[in-house]
């Protein structure tokens, strides 16, 4: 498989994302990774063979599963580079958080399209529409 570079007009760029789950339980965690990476993928146009990694971070009070695990299960993502940490704890921080950075392939004049999800919408009200 050859990865797209600058010579095919694309353009590495991150793309940004959050969102919360009601519960701490592994069928909440799998709902809101499965509505955040969709959401990005649909937002972005993105294909399997242009995602070169996925760094997933979750508060403290999200132990039930690993997200990207989840994250695995999606068409063609077998080759991407998937990694989960725990996000540093901030006083009043936003609870059972989960937010991704992905790095991705994407054609030079497209701009990134964001997701912020559900509460998660507040720590970027001006990232939870279409931009």
């Amino acid at each position: 498989m050859t990865r797209p570079s600058l010579a095919d007009g694309l353009a590495l760029r991150g793309l940004r994302g959050a969102t919360t789950c009601d519960t701490n339980s592994v069928d909440s965690i799998e709902a809101a990774v499965d509505a955040l990476v969709t959401c990005l993928v649909e937002r972005n146009g993105l294909q399997a063979d242009r995602i070169v990694s996925v760094t997933f971070s979750v508060t403290a009070d999200l132990d039930a599963c690993f997200p990207a695990a989840i994250a695995r299960r999606q068409p063609g993502w077998d080759q991407v580079a998937l990694l989960d940490c725990q996000q540093m704890a901030v006083q009043g921080d936003l609870a059972r958080c989960i937010r991704l950075l992905a790095h991705v392939w994407l054609p030079a004049e497209q701009n990134p399209c964001h997701a912020y999800l559900g509460e998660a919408s507040r720590l970027r009200p001006d990232r939870s529409g279409h931009n």
